[in-house]
Protein backbone atom coordinates (compact mmCIF):
# COMPACT_ATOMS: atom_id res chain seq x y z
CA UNK A 1 0.00 0.00 0.00
CA UNK A 2 1.18 3.41 -0.80
CA UNK A 3 3.16 5.95 1.71
CA UNK A 4 1.79 9.38 1.92
CA UNK A 5 3.12 11.77 4.86
CA UNK A 6 3.14 15.18 6.28
CA UNK A 7 6.22 17.36 6.31
CA UNK A 8 7.59 20.54 7.37
CA UNK A 9 7.62 21.98 4.23
CA UNK A 10 9.68 25.24 3.58
CA UNK A 11 7.69 28.17 1.63
CA UNK A 12 7.70 31.36 0.28
CA UNK A 13 6.07 34.39 2.10
CA UNK A 14 2.86 34.84 0.50
CA UNK A 15 3.93 38.44 -0.87
CA UNK A 16 6.53 37.23 -3.10
CA UNK A 17 5.12 33.33 -4.17
CA UNK A 18 4.37 34.40 -7.50
CA UNK A 19 7.64 35.94 -8.37
CA UNK A 20 9.23 32.49 -6.75
CA UNK A 21 6.79 29.66 -7.89
CA UNK A 22 8.70 28.87 -11.53
CA UNK A 23 8.08 26.48 -14.38
CA UNK A 24 9.65 22.47 -13.52
CA UNK A 25 13.54 22.95 -14.64
CA UNK A 26 13.43 20.65 -17.74
CA UNK A 27 10.82 22.53 -19.99
CA UNK A 28 13.07 25.40 -20.43
CA UNK A 29 16.88 25.38 -21.36
CA UNK A 30 19.62 27.96 -19.83
CA UNK A 31 18.55 30.49 -22.39
CA UNK A 32 14.92 30.92 -21.74
CA UNK A 33 15.46 30.54 -18.06
CA UNK A 34 17.81 33.57 -17.86
CA UNK A 35 15.17 35.22 -20.06
CA UNK A 36 12.08 34.11 -17.42
CA UNK A 37 14.46 35.03 -14.12
CA UNK A 38 15.62 38.04 -15.58
CA UNK A 39 15.05 40.88 -13.11
CA UNK A 40 13.64 38.86 -10.37
CA UNK A 41 15.96 37.84 -7.82
CA UNK A 42 13.11 35.60 -5.99
CA UNK A 43 12.58 32.66 -9.28
CA UNK A 44 13.21 29.62 -7.91
CA UNK A 45 15.28 28.96 -10.98
CA UNK A 46 18.41 30.58 -9.22
CA UNK A 47 18.43 27.31 -7.41
CA UNK A 48 17.16 24.62 -10.18
CA UNK A 49 18.66 26.38 -13.10
CA UNK A 50 21.58 27.66 -11.25
CA UNK A 51 23.53 28.32 -14.49
CA UNK A 52 21.65 31.39 -15.09
CA UNK A 53 23.64 33.07 -12.45
CA UNK A 54 27.32 31.93 -14.11
CA UNK A 55 29.29 32.93 -17.42
CA UNK A 56 27.24 31.52 -20.71
CA UNK A 57 29.67 29.22 -21.85
CA UNK A 58 29.36 27.38 -18.28
CA UNK A 59 29.28 23.44 -18.60
CA UNK A 60 25.90 23.57 -16.79
CA UNK A 61 26.73 19.63 -15.71
CA UNK A 62 30.06 21.64 -13.82
CA UNK A 63 30.95 21.39 -10.47
CA UNK A 64 30.33 25.11 -9.70
CA UNK A 65 26.64 25.22 -11.34
CA UNK A 66 25.66 22.86 -8.52
CA UNK A 67 28.12 24.51 -6.01
CA UNK A 68 25.85 27.85 -6.88
CA UNK A 69 22.42 25.99 -6.62
CA UNK A 70 23.32 25.00 -2.86
CA UNK A 71 24.44 28.68 -2.01
CA UNK A 72 21.62 30.21 -3.95
CA UNK A 73 19.20 27.83 -1.69
CA UNK A 74 21.24 28.81 1.64
CA UNK A 75 20.94 32.32 0.08
CA UNK A 76 17.15 31.58 -0.16
CA UNK A 77 16.74 30.97 3.48
CA UNK A 78 18.46 33.51 4.76
CA UNK A 79 16.33 35.90 3.49
CA UNK A 80 13.49 34.48 4.63
CA UNK A 81 12.49 33.70 0.93
CA UNK A 82 11.91 30.31 2.02
CA UNK A 83 10.53 29.75 5.59
CA UNK A 84 10.04 26.26 7.14
CA UNK A 85 6.93 25.18 8.43
CA UNK A 86 6.47 24.92 12.62
CA UNK A 87 4.95 21.29 12.36
CA UNK A 88 4.26 18.49 9.55
CA UNK A 89 1.42 19.25 7.10
CA UNK A 90 -0.36 18.20 4.22
CA UNK A 91 -0.84 20.44 1.75
CA UNK A 92 -3.47 21.01 -1.40
CA UNK A 93 -2.33 22.23 -4.29
CA UNK A 94 -4.79 23.06 -7.35
CA UNK A 95 -4.60 24.54 -11.05
CA UNK A 96 -7.04 25.73 -13.04
CA UNK A 97 -6.61 26.08 -16.80
CA UNK A 98 -9.33 26.31 -19.70
CA UNK A 99 -11.86 26.68 -16.41
CA UNK A 100 -11.56 23.24 -15.52
CA UNK A 101 -9.15 22.97 -12.06
CA UNK A 102 -7.67 19.47 -11.04
CA UNK A 103 -6.81 19.09 -7.10
CA UNK A 104 -3.46 17.32 -5.62
CA UNK A 105 -2.88 16.50 -1.98
CA UNK A 106 0.69 17.59 -1.28
CA UNK A 107 2.94 15.21 0.75
CA UNK A 108 5.75 12.85 0.68
CA UNK A 109 5.80 9.62 -1.00
CA UNK A 110 8.18 6.56 -0.09
CA UNK A 111 11.57 5.61 -1.04
CA UNK A 112 10.77 1.99 -0.06
CA UNK A 113 7.29 2.37 -2.83
CA UNK A 114 9.67 3.16 -5.56
CA UNK A 115 12.02 0.72 -5.09
CA UNK A 116 9.79 -1.96 -4.66
CA UNK A 117 7.28 -0.73 -7.50
CA UNK A 118 4.42 0.42 -5.32
CA UNK A 119 5.12 3.56 -7.24
CA UNK A 120 4.59 2.64 -10.56
CA UNK A 121 6.30 3.92 -13.68
CA UNK A 122 5.70 4.02 -17.22
CA UNK A 123 8.97 5.47 -19.21
CA UNK A 124 12.47 4.40 -19.59
CA UNK A 125 15.01 7.31 -17.61
CA UNK A 126 18.53 7.96 -18.82
CA UNK A 127 20.95 7.76 -16.38
CA UNK A 128 22.90 11.17 -17.28
CA UNK A 129 19.71 12.93 -16.60
CA UNK A 130 19.41 10.67 -13.26
CA UNK A 131 23.00 11.52 -11.94
CA UNK A 132 22.10 15.27 -12.96
CA UNK A 133 19.12 15.82 -10.73
CA UNK A 134 20.92 13.33 -7.75
CA UNK A 135 23.93 15.71 -7.37
CA UNK A 136 21.25 18.73 -7.50
CA UNK A 137 19.46 16.78 -4.57
CA UNK A 138 22.92 15.86 -3.02
CA UNK A 139 23.97 19.29 -2.83
CA UNK A 140 21.17 21.25 -1.26
CA UNK A 141 20.12 17.93 0.76
CA UNK A 142 16.12 19.02 -0.30
CA UNK A 143 13.69 18.22 -3.09
CA UNK A 144 13.59 21.30 -4.50
CA UNK A 145 10.38 20.49 -7.00
CA UNK A 146 7.60 18.08 -6.62
CA UNK A 147 6.82 15.36 -8.92
CA UNK A 148 3.52 14.33 -10.55
CA UNK A 149 1.90 11.53 -9.19
CA UNK A 150 -1.59 9.61 -9.70
CA UNK A 151 -3.60 7.21 -8.14
CA UNK A 152 -6.97 5.64 -8.68
CA UNK A 153 -9.08 8.11 -7.35
CA UNK A 154 -10.83 7.51 -4.35
CA UNK A 155 -14.24 8.96 -2.95
CA UNK A 156 -13.73 9.81 0.48
CA UNK A 157 -10.20 11.74 0.11
CA UNK A 158 -11.86 13.56 -3.08
CA UNK A 159 -15.02 14.37 -0.37
CA UNK A 160 -12.54 15.57 2.21
CA UNK A 161 -10.23 17.67 -0.06
CA UNK A 162 -13.60 19.32 -1.18
CA UNK A 163 -14.79 20.01 2.00
CA UNK A 164 -11.73 21.86 2.35
CA UNK A 165 -10.97 24.04 0.06
CA UNK A 166 -14.86 25.25 0.22
CA UNK A 167 -14.59 25.97 3.94
CA UNK A 168 -10.63 27.77 3.87
CA UNK A 169 -9.39 30.24 1.81
CA UNK A 170 -6.30 29.40 -0.26
CA UNK A 171 -2.56 30.55 1.49
CA UNK A 172 -1.51 31.18 -2.20
CA UNK A 173 -3.58 32.56 -4.98
CA UNK A 174 -2.42 33.76 -8.25
CA UNK A 175 -2.38 33.38 -11.84
CA UNK A 176 0.76 33.48 -13.72
CA UNK A 177 1.73 34.55 -16.95
CA UNK A 178 1.23 31.52 -18.89
CA UNK A 179 -2.38 31.98 -17.58
CA UNK A 180 -3.15 28.87 -15.19
CA UNK A 181 -4.72 29.94 -11.56
CA UNK A 182 -2.68 28.54 -8.42
CA UNK A 183 -4.13 27.68 -5.63
CA UNK A 184 -2.83 26.12 -2.47
CA UNK A 185 -4.13 25.51 1.14
CA UNK A 186 -2.33 24.47 3.95
CA UNK A 187 -3.59 21.69 6.00
CA UNK A 188 -3.13 22.51 9.67
CA UNK A 189 -5.90 20.18 11.67
CA UNK A 190 -4.31 17.02 12.38
CA UNK A 191 -7.28 15.37 12.44
CA UNK A 192 -7.83 15.77 8.70
CA UNK A 193 -3.85 14.70 8.55
CA UNK A 194 -4.20 11.66 9.91
CA UNK A 195 -7.77 10.86 7.93
CA UNK A 196 -6.57 11.55 4.74
CA UNK A 197 -2.89 9.87 5.21
CA UNK A 198 -5.10 6.80 6.88
CA UNK A 199 -7.20 6.64 3.58
CA UNK A 200 -3.86 6.77 1.28
CA UNK A 201 -2.52 3.60 2.93
CA UNK A 202 -5.67 1.93 1.19
CA UNK A 203 -4.34 2.83 -2.17
CA UNK A 204 -2.44 -0.11 -3.67
CA UNK A 205 -0.23 2.00 -6.11
CA UNK A 206 0.63 5.05 -7.36
CA UNK A 207 1.82 6.00 -10.41
CA UNK A 208 4.03 8.61 -11.77
CA UNK A 209 2.51 11.10 -14.33
CA UNK A 210 5.26 13.43 -14.93
CA UNK A 211 8.94 13.55 -13.46
CA UNK A 212 10.21 10.20 -13.90
CA UNK A 213 14.03 11.72 -13.41
CA UNK A 214 13.38 13.55 -10.59
CA UNK A 215 11.37 10.61 -8.85
CA UNK A 216 14.25 8.34 -9.30
CA UNK A 217 17.14 11.01 -8.34
CA UNK A 218 15.21 11.22 -5.00
CA UNK A 219 14.99 7.74 -4.46
CA UNK A 220 18.15 6.84 -5.02
CA UNK A 221 19.43 9.49 -3.21
CA UNK A 222 17.15 8.55 -0.19
CA UNK A 223 18.53 4.98 -0.65
CA UNK A 224 22.12 6.13 -0.66
CA UNK A 225 21.36 8.26 2.51
CA UNK A 226 20.08 4.44 4.28
CA UNK A 227 23.15 3.06 3.04
CA UNK A 228 25.19 5.66 4.21
CA UNK A 229 24.02 6.12 8.05
CA UNK A 230 25.16 2.93 10.32
CA UNK A 231 21.95 4.04 12.62
CA UNK A 232 19.53 4.10 9.93
CA UNK A 233 15.53 3.90 11.77
CA UNK A 234 13.50 4.39 8.75
CA UNK A 235 12.02 7.34 9.96
CA UNK A 236 14.27 9.83 8.70
CA UNK A 237 13.28 12.38 6.60
CA UNK A 238 15.36 11.05 3.61
CA UNK A 239 13.36 7.98 3.34
CA UNK A 240 10.91 10.19 1.42
CA UNK A 241 10.49 12.98 -0.96
CA UNK A 242 8.24 15.54 -2.57
CA UNK A 243 5.26 14.33 -4.51
CA UNK A 244 1.55 15.92 -5.91
CA UNK A 245 -0.34 13.51 -5.80
CA UNK A 246 -3.70 13.98 -8.12
CA UNK A 247 -6.89 11.44 -8.36
CA UNK A 248 -6.48 9.92 -11.88
CA UNK A 249 -10.48 11.37 -12.69
CA UNK A 250 -9.06 14.73 -12.74
CA UNK A 251 -6.41 14.33 -15.26
CA UNK A 252 -6.13 14.16 -18.56
CA UNK A 253 -3.92 13.55 -21.37
CA UNK A 254 -3.12 15.53 -23.69
CA UNK A 255 -1.53 14.54 -27.30
CA UNK A 256 2.40 14.45 -27.86
CA UNK A 257 3.09 14.84 -31.95
CA UNK A 258 5.24 13.99 -34.37
CA UNK A 259 7.31 16.24 -37.00
CA UNK A 260 9.85 14.19 -39.39
CA UNK A 261 12.57 16.25 -41.88
CA UNK A 262 11.97 14.42 -44.50
CA UNK A 263 10.34 11.55 -46.94
CA UNK A 264 13.77 8.60 -46.50
CA UNK A 265 14.09 9.43 -50.10
CA UNK A 266 10.79 8.78 -51.35
CA UNK A 267 8.45 10.75 -53.47
CA UNK A 268 4.78 12.21 -52.44
CA UNK A 269 3.24 9.43 -54.34
CA UNK A 270 5.61 6.54 -52.98
CA UNK A 271 5.00 7.87 -49.35
CA UNK A 272 1.34 7.32 -50.37
CA UNK A 273 1.24 3.97 -51.84
CA UNK A 274 3.41 2.41 -48.19
CA UNK A 275 0.60 4.18 -46.67
CA UNK A 276 -2.18 2.69 -48.25
CA UNK A 277 -1.11 -0.16 -47.58
CA UNK A 278 -1.63 -0.09 -43.59
CA UNK A 279 -4.04 3.07 -43.93
CA UNK A 280 -6.92 4.48 -45.49
CA UNK A 281 -6.04 7.55 -46.63
CA UNK A 282 -8.92 10.60 -46.80
CA UNK A 283 -7.69 13.80 -47.79
CA UNK A 284 -9.56 16.66 -45.15
CA UNK A 285 -7.77 19.77 -47.37
CA UNK A 286 -6.48 22.85 -46.15
CA UNK A 287 -8.36 23.22 -42.64
CA UNK A 288 -6.66 21.87 -39.40
CA UNK A 289 -7.74 18.14 -39.10
CA UNK A 290 -7.36 16.96 -35.88
CA UNK A 291 -7.41 12.83 -35.06
CA UNK A 292 -10.86 11.85 -33.64
CA UNK A 293 -10.54 8.79 -32.03
CA UNK A 294 -7.90 5.93 -31.43
CA UNK A 295 -5.99 4.50 -34.36
CA UNK A 296 -7.17 7.54 -36.60
CA UNK A 297 -4.07 9.67 -37.00
CA UNK A 298 -3.87 13.24 -38.92
CA UNK A 299 -0.93 13.77 -41.29
CA UNK A 300 0.25 17.22 -42.68
CA UNK A 301 2.34 17.56 -45.80
CA UNK A 302 2.61 19.86 -48.39
CA UNK A 303 0.00 22.05 -47.21
CA UNK A 304 -3.01 19.73 -46.89
CA UNK A 305 -4.12 17.68 -44.01
CA UNK A 306 -4.98 14.04 -44.21
CA UNK A 307 -7.08 11.29 -42.23
CA UNK A 308 -4.81 8.28 -41.59
CA UNK A 309 -7.02 5.42 -39.90
CA UNK A 310 -4.90 2.03 -39.09
CA UNK A 311 -6.44 -1.15 -41.46
CA UNK A 312 -8.00 -3.83 -38.86
CA UNK A 313 -5.19 -6.42 -38.45
CA UNK A 314 -2.19 -3.64 -38.36
CA UNK A 315 -2.21 -3.34 -34.37
CA UNK A 316 -2.95 -5.81 -31.42
CA UNK A 317 -5.98 -4.14 -29.24
CA UNK A 318 -4.87 -7.22 -26.65
CA UNK A 319 -1.20 -6.03 -26.34
CA UNK A 320 -1.12 -2.70 -23.79
CA UNK A 321 1.84 -1.59 -25.89
CA UNK A 322 0.75 -2.83 -29.07
CA UNK A 323 -2.45 -1.01 -29.20
CA UNK A 324 -0.87 2.26 -28.66
CA UNK A 325 -1.02 5.04 -31.32
CA UNK A 326 2.60 5.86 -30.74
CA UNK A 327 3.45 2.52 -31.24
CA UNK A 328 1.23 2.11 -34.69
CA UNK A 329 2.80 5.29 -35.72
CA UNK A 330 6.39 4.31 -34.78
CA UNK A 331 5.86 0.82 -36.20
CA UNK A 332 4.24 1.16 -39.27
CA UNK A 333 5.37 4.74 -40.73
CA UNK A 334 7.90 6.05 -38.90
CA UNK A 335 10.56 2.85 -38.97
CA UNK A 336 9.26 0.89 -41.85
CA UNK A 337 8.67 3.60 -44.18
CA UNK A 338 10.52 6.46 -43.03
CA UNK A 339 13.43 4.65 -41.63
CA UNK A 340 13.47 6.07 -38.07
CA UNK A 341 14.83 3.06 -36.19
CA UNK A 342 15.62 5.07 -32.79
CA UNK A 343 13.37 7.71 -32.01
CA UNK A 344 15.34 8.86 -28.78
CA UNK A 345 18.44 9.51 -30.90
CA UNK A 346 17.62 10.40 -34.24
CA UNK A 347 18.19 14.20 -35.43
CA UNK A 348 15.24 12.92 -37.89
CA UNK A 349 12.51 13.60 -36.01
CA UNK A 350 11.24 16.42 -33.37
CA UNK A 351 8.17 16.11 -30.69
CA UNK A 352 5.74 18.72 -30.32
CA UNK A 353 3.35 18.87 -27.38
CA UNK A 354 0.24 19.38 -27.86
CA UNK A 355 -0.28 22.26 -25.77
CA UNK A 356 1.19 23.93 -28.81
CA UNK A 357 -1.78 23.08 -31.04
CA UNK A 358 -1.58 21.38 -34.75
CA UNK A 359 -0.99 24.87 -35.68
CA UNK A 360 2.71 24.48 -34.67
CA UNK A 361 2.79 21.38 -36.52
CA UNK A 362 1.58 23.34 -39.88
CA UNK A 363 4.18 25.95 -39.01
CA UNK A 364 6.71 23.89 -38.57
CA UNK A 365 6.35 22.22 -42.22
CA UNK A 366 5.44 25.45 -43.69
CA UNK A 367 8.64 27.10 -42.61
CA UNK A 368 10.46 24.15 -44.28
CA UNK A 369 11.83 22.99 -42.00
CA UNK A 370 10.20 20.05 -41.66
CA UNK A 371 8.93 17.92 -44.48
CA UNK A 372 5.70 15.88 -42.66
CA UNK A 373 3.73 15.87 -39.34
CA UNK A 374 1.81 13.43 -37.55
CA UNK A 375 -0.69 14.45 -34.94
CA UNK A 376 -2.02 11.61 -32.61
CA UNK A 377 -5.13 10.77 -30.24
CA UNK A 378 -4.14 11.14 -27.00
CA UNK A 379 -3.30 8.56 -24.48
CA UNK A 380 -5.97 7.60 -22.00
CA UNK A 381 -4.97 7.88 -17.93
CA UNK A 382 -6.44 4.06 -18.24
CA UNK A 383 -3.85 3.31 -20.71
CA UNK A 384 -1.27 4.69 -18.74
CA UNK A 385 -2.34 3.08 -15.75
CA UNK A 386 -2.78 -0.21 -17.15
CA UNK A 387 0.96 -0.52 -19.14
CA UNK A 388 2.42 0.78 -15.19
CA UNK A 389 0.70 -1.94 -13.44
CA UNK A 390 1.42 -4.77 -16.55
CA UNK A 391 5.25 -3.85 -15.91
CA UNK A 392 5.26 -2.27 -19.35
CA UNK A 393 7.08 0.74 -21.12
CA UNK A 394 5.52 3.20 -23.01
CA UNK A 395 7.87 4.50 -26.36
CA UNK A 396 9.28 7.91 -25.87
CA UNK A 397 7.06 10.98 -26.20
CA UNK A 398 4.06 9.33 -25.32
CA UNK A 399 2.36 11.65 -22.85
CA UNK A 400 1.77 15.14 -22.20
CA UNK A 401 0.41 16.45 -19.00
CA UNK A 402 -0.86 19.57 -18.75
CA UNK A 403 -1.05 22.68 -16.95
CA UNK A 404 2.64 21.85 -15.70
CA UNK A 405 3.84 21.91 -11.65
CA UNK A 406 4.86 25.45 -10.65
CA UNK A 407 8.10 24.44 -8.52
CA UNK A 408 8.75 26.40 -5.11
CA UNK A 409 5.41 26.49 -3.39
CA UNK A 410 6.93 23.93 -1.40
CA UNK A 411 9.75 22.31 -0.80
CA UNK A 412 10.98 19.32 1.58
CA UNK A 413 14.16 19.23 3.28
CA UNK A 414 15.95 15.94 3.97
CA UNK A 415 17.25 16.63 7.41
Amino acid sequence: MAILKAFKGLRPPKEIVSELASRPYDVLNSEEAREEAKGNPYSLLHIIKPEIDLPVDVDIHSGPVYDKARDNFRLFREKGWLVEDDKAKLYIYAQTMNGRTQYGIVGCAGVSDYLEGVVKKHELTRKDKEEDRMKHVRVTNANMEPVFFTYPAVKAIDEIVSGFVRDNDPTYDFTSVDGIGHHFWVIEDETVITRIIDLFGKVKATYVADGHHRTAAAALVGNEKKLNNPSHRGDEEYNFFLAVHFPDNQLSIIDYNRVVRDLNGLSKDQLFAKLSRVFDIEEKGKDIYKPVSLHNFSMYLEGTWYSLSAKEGTYNDEDPIGVLDVTILSKLVLDEILGIKDLRTSNRIDFVGGIRGLGELKRRVDAGEMKVAFALYPVSMGQLINIADSGNIMPPKTTWFEPKLRSGLVVHLLD
